[in-house]
């Protein structure tokens, strides 16, 4: 009996030992996935420097199992994004998507109509993969008279209150506008700015990915 009970102890403690590895594995990474213009692919930043990549090393420093990618094309318009979105919901399997997108739309004077339908067109699609859409507005210069500008921005508010949507008002708060943070094209943030970005967006992130977790 001896040599079977040596057997049995053995599986006991292999299958005890398992699930203790099996306890202390982390959580699985869930992934944000950002849908952005210049504004967010880096234009004119050094590489790693990015708001975005300074969004997913803070993740990293509070051991948030949260992986982002960053799908940002410089020149990109929403209708572009609505182009691209789908086949990244479906290669990403995102928990959120973050859609930056209209600035150019508004730098162009392209149809508002237009960008709000492709707005709700890609909100649509990140609701249909399972994920949850979350939209980062931006403001365009004063040069674009009062008129366009409010609309504009009214845009973003629109497409977010019918959906039920978290809105981060202007991606550039605290940024834009201010001459030591923006390149010589008055449009797009230098280096020392990104951090400033990023913070907003981790603070706004915060409640809006809880909310979801609840």
């Amino acid at each position: 009996m001896r040599p079977l009970f040596s057997v049995f102890s053995l599986i006991l403690i292999v299958v005890c030992f398992s699930g203790a590895v099996s306890a202390a594995q982390p959580a699985p990474h869930r992934v944000l996935l950002v849908l952005g213009d210049s504004l967010s692919a880096g234009y004119g930043i050094a590489q790693g420097q990015e708001w975005v990549t300074l969004l997913s090393q803070r993740f990293a420093r509070e051991a948030q199992p949260v992986k982002v990618v960053n799908a940002s094309i410089s020149g990109e318009t929403t209708s572009g994004g609505v182009a691209r979105i789908k086949p990244l919901l479906e290669r990403e399997t995102p928990a959120w998507v973050l859609i930056e997108l209209g600035g150019n739309d508004g730098l162009r004077g392209m149809s508002l109509v237009a960008m709000e339908a492709n707005l709700q067109a890609m909100v649509d699609a990140v609701e249909e993969s399972g994920a949850q859409p979350v939209l980062l507005g931006i403001k365009i210069p004063p040069n674009y008279g009062n008129k366009y500008r409010s609309r504009f921005e009214q845009v973003f508010v629109d497409v977010a209150e019918r959906n039920d949507v978290a809105l981060l008002p202007f991606l550039l708060d605290g940024v834009g506008g201010i001459d030591n943070l923006m390149q010589a094209d008055r449009i797009h943030p230098n280096q020392q700015a990104q951090p400033l970005i990023a913070d907003n967006v981790w603070e706004f992130l915060k409640p809006v990915m809880v909310k979801r977790d609840n």
